[in-house]
């Protein structure tokens, strides 16, 4: 029993007795504390709604150019895209060096990279004019004759969000123009025109001549800090309300009683199910599977000290994470100490302890006698918790803070109930306001306080009689308000508007009536909807079905307390229907109800034991809903997200014996629902009627509990399955423990590079270079036998469903098109004009293929010996790289000893994707160790058109992990690889400016391919910026001890302006109120 529950089962005369009889004593300490109250509570909360209207110093920059009085390229990459605004002045002599070939006089994008026209601006020669060019639109141009005439004297062309405008001062448009005699002039407008700026690029050199200048104000209105009177402001606003707080204290104590201990007597003792729990949660901790935005908020939380502000990574343009990013201010503090993921997650074990601690020793009390009484309870309520926080909440998303958030505002409210005090009530408003905006799907928490509303009223009503309404609600309006100076501290109001405008309008933003989509991803059989997320899910509607059942038939559940009960229920119920008004609809937005999940598992609990469901027949139908769940939740996959997966069984599909263990469940199921009919209809639904043991008689009675317990283990059975299936192979499980051990750069150390693959090359025995891929067969093969266009086939994601982003098909979710072919003009060793993958040099590496036009003929090709080096352990592989649609057996190795005697054939593993350039491997354990030579035997007998294959000569690579490979230079990091890389640099961004990365790490083909959109140039991400300044690179990469796993990818970025320097920006501080803006955010599209 808590200390509570004695005050709340008085009735209310009681309180109302006690305040009047101190109400005659006419303490004048009572009229202070009352005067305090309203006079701190409506200050404190004034100077919170004032944080967010109060002058910021803003990190202003500004771009110029030419830097040093040189025409030199800079690289100046904006992480908002575009400028505030941007002048240009050219002197009409600057335009003398172009020619043909050096054609560009000014661009704000390399006019190399794809897309460059469509999105940058680009003062260029085009034939016989000298043409401005703004995002694939003329705005004016002029002939090269008169530019370098004697009456032009400039160009001058602003770009500002409402208009870009060019002239050619001095000059006039001729007869055949549209406007004879008028200047030479243009305009466009109704539109944002602005160019993207990465940099600004010049195909001229030497010194600069004089008038030339460029200057673009660089958008940093989020690269601001609170001034001295905003700061002022906002710790005078805390200090007030927690004066107010104290003189509401005061006021409580107005009731004559003494003060009730906080927490329930014998709290801190242990019981055997805490350390089940505990047990569990720390086991899990270590080998448990993480959420898909682990890396996402990992990286924004790194990045976001050296930027000054929290800003969205990965998409929408740099805009701030506000007003949801205070959780993730506290992650850039605790990654102080080491970004490993088993310190970072931490955090979260902490909040998953404390929240079984609020369930076990406030939730559980709370609700009656019978749920303290019944062992079922606890054990279900645990079972009902861990099944949510396992698969949901092991991650840095907010869900975990959350969940632990909604439970405490619901604590905290019924202590207010409780005690007749409010002074919990303002401390539940506090919670709840800072669960709110934890996240999006800290919506959830307003049920906590709704639920409440009605006696919370009544508790005011009686205390207004003697203090009057203003001293009890000002420090709780306060209380409510005060967490808007944690959201503003050190942004503005009018930013915070246009940042989610921006958001809203670039999207994902569903609507509320899109809520089916979430149940629709739960119903798929992808992570999104597997075993260990379906199931606890319909867990929850069926322990809040039957709860609102019985409350409904018997106005409470019998045994418990109705008023907790019926608030618990509420919560649960406003929590389902708030978070229809996330813009984003992931079952990962589940984790919220882990906490409820445990409370309302309590109460479905005592709803069905026998004592409040008499009927055994109820008992056996709702077990047999219970099977139907796990039926339904079995025909799922048990696969979990990224690298997680590695090595659990059945992650893709369940084996079969003569059926499945989803229909295994579904005739215990019909089992079930016909033993229930069979009691109906013989008359033995009567209670007592088989006697039976104890024990069975408390798993009948709790198959929710038993049901989800299975469901626990197997999730922590195949998570552990699957780091022992791994050894010594990496696994989450071994990473972590490897980081108790000082390392903790989690797969940097485990991923294999291939530097150099032309140095792994195998020479041959007893053939020129260029002739020996084809030396002893060659029928129907060809160096050119290659179609220009090899790109990848697209890939069904096996681990999401449509993510509701806008892709931008121009780009390329891999970012590279170096292993999508094409030709190039001079021909390599052996004659062909192949462009190569993998940075492979034409003049060494001799190609063959079997693509043909026409009629199709069978092809075969036998190359010849090639010298296997001896074994080593820094070359494990034999790999090539091959393109094309075949089968593994169409390609073989086939390996001899010195006398050239075959010794055996084996087929490469191919990872894919086909039909773009890849590479093939096989492990050298496979290769007899007699073995000093190999050839390959390729053969094509598919005559379908685009059946073909194309190979390179055999490598044996040596291999150095990424770790030492890339260290610590600046890398773009994919937001779903960036939890498995803690130790390589995510590229930072200072004054509205990236860094500009050296390497980019992918997650495995359809990872890359689901994902890339979230950062590409229609979401205002780093591809639309990467993509338009450098050139990526596939690098060779393999996964040690699993080298046929496709684990992701790493890219070598190279810049395509080389000499391009670094950008000096011109740096100051303006002041600003919270409602200047300077200008609006412009969206790719």
């Amino acid at each position: 029993m808590t200390t509570d529950e004695p005050l709340a089962r008085r009735g209310d005369s009681t309180a109302g007795n006690a305040t009047e009889k101190v109400a005659g004593n006419g303490d004048g300490e009572y009229r202070r504390a009352r005067l305090l109250a309203i006079v701190t509570g409506f200050l404190g909360a004034l100077l919170a709604v004032a944080t967010p209207l109060l002058p910021v110093r803003q990190d202003t920059a500004q771009l110029n150019w030419p830097q040093n009085n040189t025409l030199a390229s800079v690289d100046a990459p904006l992480i908002g895209y575009v400028p505030t605004d941007l002048t240009i002045t050219v002197p009409c002599a600057a335009a003398k060096g172009l020619d043909a070939h050096n054609n560009v006089l000014l661009s704000t994008v390399p006019k190399q990279a794809p897309n460059a026209v469509d999105r940058g601006m680009l003062i260029q020669r085009s034939g016989g004019d000298l043409v401005v060019i703004v995002r694939n639109v003329p705005v004016v141009s002029a002939p090269f004759s008169e530019v370098l005439g004697p009456n032009c004297q400039r160009l001058e062309v602003s770009a500002h969000s409402d208009k870009v405008t060019g002239e050619f001062v001095g000059l006039t448009q001729g007869p055949k123009d549209a406007k004879p005699g008028q200047p030479r002039a243009g305009e466009r407008g109704g539109y944002d025109f602005r160019p993207q700026i990465v940099g600004i690029f010049t195909d001229l050199s030497g010194p600069a001549p004089e008038g030339l200048k460029l200057s673009a104000t660089v958008d940093t209105r989020y690269s601001s800090s609170p001034t001295v009177a905003k700061f002022i402001a906002m710790i005078l606003g805390v200090l007030l309300t927690a004066i107010s707080l104290v003189a509401l204290h005061t006021l409580d104590t107005a009731d004559g009683r003494r003060h009730k201990r906080f927490m329930p007597e014998g709290w801190w003792k242990p019981r055997p199910l805490d350390a089940l729990v505990g047990a569990v949660l720390v086991w899990w901790h270590f080998v448990g599977a993480n959420t898909s935005d682990d890396g996402y908020i990992l990286t924004m939380a790194r990045v976001a000290e050296g930027s000054g502000y929290m800003a969205n990574y990965y998409r929408w343009f740099g805009t701030p994470e506000s007003p949801f990013g205070w959780y993730y201010d506290l992650l850039t503090i605790w990654a102080h100490v080491s970004t490993a993921s088993v310190w970072m997650r931490l955090p979260t074990l902490a909040m998953g302890l404390l929240c079984w601690a609020v369930i076990s020793r406030e939730v559980i009390p709370r609700l009656g006698r019978a749920a303290r009484t019944n062992p079922v309870v606890p054990w279900t309520a645990a079972a009902m918790f861990l099944a949510f926080w396992l698969p949901f909440n092991n991650g840095l998303r907010p869900e975990p803070i959350i969940a632990l958030g909604i439970l405490l505002t619901w604590c905290s409210v019924e202590r207010s109930i409780a005690t007749n005090r409010l002074l919990p009530a303002a401390a539940a408003c506090i919670i709840g306001a800072l669960t709110l905006f934890s996240g999006p799907t800290g919506i959830a928490s307003i049920g906590a306080l709704l639920v409440a509303i009605g006696p919370l009223r009544t508790i005011v009503s009686k205390r207004a009689k003697r203090f009057g309404y203003a001293a009890l609600l000002a420090p709780i309006l306060a209380a409510g308000l005060v967490t808007l100076i944690v959201i503003f501290r050190d942004q503005t109001l009018v930013g915070e508007i246009q940042a989610n405008a921006l958001k809203s309008a670039v999207g994902p933003s569903l609507n509320w009536f899109d809520e089916h989509v979430r149940y629709e991803r739960l119903f798929l059989p992808t992570t999104d909807g597997a075993i260990s997320r379906r199931f606890p899910v319909l867990a929850l509607v069926i322990a809040l079905g039957v709860a609102v059942a019985m409350t409904l038939r018997k106005n409470k559940i019998p045994g418990t307390a109705s008023g907790p009960s019926r608030r618990i229920i509420g919560i649960t119920l406003i929590s389902f229907v708030a978070i229809m008004f996330t813009p984003t609809k992931w079952t990962h937005h589940f984790g919220v109800f882990a906490g409820l999940a445990g409370s309302l598992g309590a109460l479905a609990a005592v709803a069905v034991t026998a004592a409040a469901m008499r009927s055994p027949r109820n008992r056996t139908l709702y077990a047999a809903i219970v099977l139907f769940v796990l039926s339904l939740s079995f025909s799922s996959v048990n696969g979990w997200w990224y690298v997680s997966n590695f090595g659990v069984p059945w992650s893709n599909s369940f084996p079969q014996w003569h059926f499945g263990i989803s229909t295994v469940f579904f005739g215990l199921s019909v089992l079930a629902i016909l033993i229930a009919a069979w009691m109906h209809f013989t008359g033995r639904d009567h209670p007592g009627r088989t006697p039976v043991h104890p024990v069975l008689a408390r798993l009948a009675e709790s198959p929710l509990a038993v049901g989800t317990w299975i469901v626990v283990v197997w999730s922590i059975f195949s998570l552990t399955a699957g780091m022992i299936n791994q050894y010594p192979a990496w696994s989450v499980g071994r990473s972590n423990l490897d980081a108790l051990r000082g390392n903790g750069c989690g797969l940097a150390n485990d991923v294999m590079v291939e530097e150099d693959p032309n140095a792994g090359m195998l020479q041959p025995i007893d053939a020129p270079i260029g002739q020996a891929l084809a030396a002893d067969t060659n029928i129907m093969f060809d160096p050119n036998g290659i179609p220009s266009d090899v790109s990848a086939d697209e890939e069904n994601n096996p681990q999401g469903s449509d993510s509701f982003v806008e892709r931008d098909k121009s780009g390329n979710a891999n970012g590279s098109q170096d292993t999508e072919g094409g030709t190039t003009i001079a021909a390599g060793v052996n004659g062909s004009r192949a462009r190569l993958p993998f940075d492979l040099k034409p003049e060494t590496t001799p190609v063959m293929g079997s693509y043909q036009v026409g009629p199709q003929r069978s092809a075969r090709l036998l190359s010849s010996w090639y010298r296997l080096p001896p074994k080593d352990a820094t070359k494990p592989l034999l790999v090539l790289a091959a393109a094309g649609r075949f089968d593994p057996v169409e390609l073989q190795v086939q390996f001899a000893g010195e006398d050239g005697k075959v010794l055996g054939a084996i087929s490469f593993a191919d990872l894919g994707p086909s039909p773009a350039w890849r590479n093939l491997r096989m492990s050298r354990d496979a290769i007899p160790t007699q073995a000093t030579r190999i050839r390959l035997l390729v053969t094509d007998d598919d005559l379908a058109p685009q059946h073909w294959v194309a190979i390179t000569p055999p490598r044996v690579p040596s291999l150095r992990s990424l770790q030492a490979v890339v260290g610590s230079d600046p890398v773009f990091l994919d937001w779903l690889v960036g939890l498995a890389f803690p130790c390589q640099r995510p590229f930072g961004h200072k004054n509205g400016v990236i860094e500009i990365p050296q390497w980019r790490i992918l997650p495995d083909r359809f990872g890359a391919e689901a994902n890339s959109p979230v950062m590409d140039y229609l979401g205002g991400g780093p591809l639309g910026i990467t993509e338009l300044l450098l050139k990526a690179t596939p690098v060779p990469t393999y996964l040690q001890n699993d080298w046929f796993r496709d684990w992701g990818a790493l890219q070598r970025f190279t810049p395509y302006y080389r000499n391009a320097t670094e950008a000096q920006l011109q740096l100051g501080t303006a002041v600003h109120s919270g409602l200047w803006t300077p200008g609006p955010l412009r969206k790719s599209r």
